[in-house]
Order: structure tokens, then sequence, then C-alpha cells
């Protein structure tokens, strides 16, 4: 293990392996194409040390995710947003799109206190870029410092993060026919991204896609088509290539990829293709698993069920079983899996809610995969409105920074002890 030493050559907020290698590494060059990137940004106060993607994995104990914040959106088509002023993206504020969804969904320092004194030592940062960035997919500048300032608070918190493209489906796709444009986009924004974060250190890492699919199909769940899981493994690969060419400590930053919808069927996981990558031991695989579905996550008057026990094997199975199909497929060819999205929806069933929390993440953690809980912010139970099911994830209260659901915590932290 290899430590970079930052401009700043401060003390290093992570410790080493005692057989760690302090030597200093001279940064390489970012090698980017002619396009205008973000100002520079500030030099890192950091020290790097060049950790694996199996040392990341295995630092984590529990992980919470900030959803429904930077990623609320409602599309971005060539008129840009209808639902919020005049409908240009140019007029629509830092804060309105922060605060889009479930009649605002803040982020706040408090609140990340909170997560991290409650025993999370990792936090996902879910972001929708497209939304903020013009046709070119040029990110504006307040957005970006928007998202500089959310990831800061995890960082002087001494957190590991997960940084991504959340929601970008409407600039992304995964068809033949749209390609051309799908990577230019994808380059185009992990280049800006890349460059913006290239000097934190290895506790922070880039997920470069978070559920790619096509939607709206009939296998939108299930693994997709041929066609699609080619195409991801392709934007995979640029993916790697870009950030490796974006200079700073990226050239040995871990990276984080995902199955086609992040799926944990068998289709999605063979059909994931390793990128090349130049450094390796970098790379781990992100899969998302609300399961059984009709426990987590089931949304409609049919169907939805609100009880779970571990002592039930058809309770029990729709999560153990695609977390030993993860192993085979991935940890057993050294690819370390970590469960980017988890949990069950409130259906004022917090008795059941915690036995499930607490065997997820037990059983999880036995097979070396850690976990990250979904908290969408909202903590009612779940109900139709006019625009839809809603989807109360949330365990936060996120304006008091306190939790709701004190109980699910408990949860987590004992399967992870």
């Amino acid at each position: 293990m290899t430590m970079f030493l930052s401009i700043a050559g401060c003390t290093p907020t992570t410790t080493p392996p005692d057989d760690s290698d302090p030597g200093q590494v001279e940064q390489p060059p970012a090698d980017l194409p002619d396009t205008d990137l973000p100002s520079s940004p500030a030099p890192r106060t950091q020290d790097f040390y060049q950790i694996t993607a199996q040392d990341w994995v295995d630092a984590i104990r529990v992980g919470w995710s900030l959803g429904n914040t930077l990623d609320a959106h409602a599309g971005h088509g060539s008129a840009g947003f209808s639902w919020l002023s005049d409908g240009t993206y140019e007029n629509t504020t830092v804060a309105q799109m922060e605060g889009a969804w479930n009649g605002g969904n803040p982020a706040t320092r408090r609140l990340f206190e909170a997560v991290k004194n409650a025993g999370f030592n990792a936090i996902r940062i879910p972001v929708t870029w497209h939304k903020a960035a013009d046709a070119e997919m040029n990110i504006r500048e307040d957005w970006m410092a928007r998202v500089i300032e959310i990831v800061d608070w995890a960082v002087e918190l001494d957190m590991y993060i997960i940084l991504n493209t959340h929601h970008d489906e409407h600039v992304i796709k995964f068809q033949d026919k749209d390609m051309e444009e799908s990577k230019a986009n994808f380059t185009r924004l992990w280049e800006q991204i890349a460059y913006t974060f290239k000097d934190y250190n290895e506790k922070l890492i880039f997920q470069g896609l978070n559920e790619p699919r096509t939607i709206g199909l009939p296998n939108e769940w299930s693994g997709g088509t041929e066609e699609e899981r080619n195409n991801i493994n392709a934007l995979n690969q640029i993916f790697v290539d870009v950030v490796r060419a974006s200079g700073g400590f990226n050239s040995h930053r871990i990276l984080a990829l995902t199955t086609h919808a992040a799926s944990t069927s068998e289709t999605a996981q063979r059909g994931f293709v390793l990128p090349q990558d130049s450094t390796p031991d970098r790379i781990l695989v992100t899969l998302h698993n609300y399961a059984p579905w009709e426990f987590a996550l089931r949304t409609s008057e049919t169907g939805m069920v609100d009880t779970w026990s571990k002592d039930n094997p058809s309770d029990t199975a729709p999560i153990t079983q695609p977390l030993h199909l993860a192993v085979e497929v991935f940890q057993n060819q050294g690819i370390p899996v970590v469960i980017g999205e988890f949990g069950a929806l409130n259906r004022d069933n917090i008795d059941a809610r915690v036995e499930h929390a607490e065997f997820y993440t037990s059983y999880a953690a036995a097979l070396g995969i850690p976990c990250f809980w979904w908290d969408s912010g909202i903590t009612t139970v779940v109900q139709r409105h006019d625009w839809g099911w809603d989807q109360p994830f949330g365990i936060t209260d996120r304006r008091l920074a306190t939790f709701v659901f004190p109980e699910i915590v408990d949860a987590l932290m004992r399967g992870t002890e």
C-alpha cells in the first residue's frame, strides 16, 4: 500500500496499515480533451493512501444514502424545467432543484453529524447532474458548488463516501440508437465531476451509473436485453478511462460499477463485464436489492405485505440467494461487492422492519458485503397521492436532524457488530 502525499502534505486523515509505504508519488497529469472544465478546485489538505477496493469495502460498517435531495428531478427535455419557474434550467435555483421532492428534503451538516454519531461510517450521495447542465452537459457552477459543500461535510466527519450520477437516464441511454449521444453526455459529465474531486482522499469513491436501464421495458428490472447490457459495459469502460485520465489522485481512486439496473438477477450479474483498468484492484460492484419486493418495496393496493420473519425461508431467500450469487460471480473473482441500496417501506410494521434490517445486514456482513440504507426522507406510512405512491424509506427527520426510527438504526448496528 502506497500513500500519495497531497499538496499540503498535512497529517493523514486515514491511518494506513503497518505495512504501508509512505513514499511520495508524483501526480500524473490530466489527459483530457480540450473542453472547458470547472475552475480548478482549491488544493485539498488531505493525503491519499493507495488502498484497494477490498480495503475500502472491509472498512464499511453500514452506510446511509441521502435520498430524494440532490437527485430530485422531473426530467430535462429541450424545454428544460417546465415544472418550475419559467421552464428553463438557467432560472431554476439550486434550492428549487434540491427541494423539488417531498416538499423539500434538506441536507444539512447537522443531519450528517447525526448519521455519523448513530454509527454509520459511510454515506452515499446521489446526484442528478443533467438538470443543472446545458445541452452540452456543462454543469452549472452553483450546482457543483453545492455538491462540493455537501461532500465536504462528509469529508470533515471522516466518512467513506460514494458520489454518483443518479436519474440521468434522460441523457444517458442504453440502446444502440442512442449510444453516440449517450457516450458523449456521459463522458462530459464525468470529465467535470472527476476533475472537480480529483484531490479528495481515498475515502471518496465514484459510482459511474446508478440503475442503468431503459425505463418502461418489460424486463427493466430483471436484466434487460443483451443490447443494453453490452452498452452498459461499454459505458463502464468509458467511466474508468475518463476518471483515470482526469489527474490528481484519480489514477488510483476506487470506482464503483454496476449491473443492468443494479439488479441482483442472474441475468444482470452474469452479464457484467469487468472493464480494463490501468490500476489493478480498484473496482467494486454495487447492487441494489429491496427484498422481498412485496414487503420491502411494492406499492400498490394489492400484493403489499407488512409481515416478515427470519424463520420463514420464503421471506429470507430473496435476500440470501442474490447475495450468494454475488459472492460466486464477483467476490470469488476478486471483485468486492456493496449493496448500495436496500430498505423496507414503512407500513406501520416497525417490529417486522427491525427484524428484517438486522437479518439483512447481519447476513450480508457475514459474507463480507456492506449495505447502505436508502433514506428517502419520507417517514410516514406508505400512501397514494395524486402523483402516485410515495416511498417512505426515511428513518430520519431531515429538519430536526434526528432519527424517527431509532429501533431500525439499532437493528442495523446490531447486524454489523
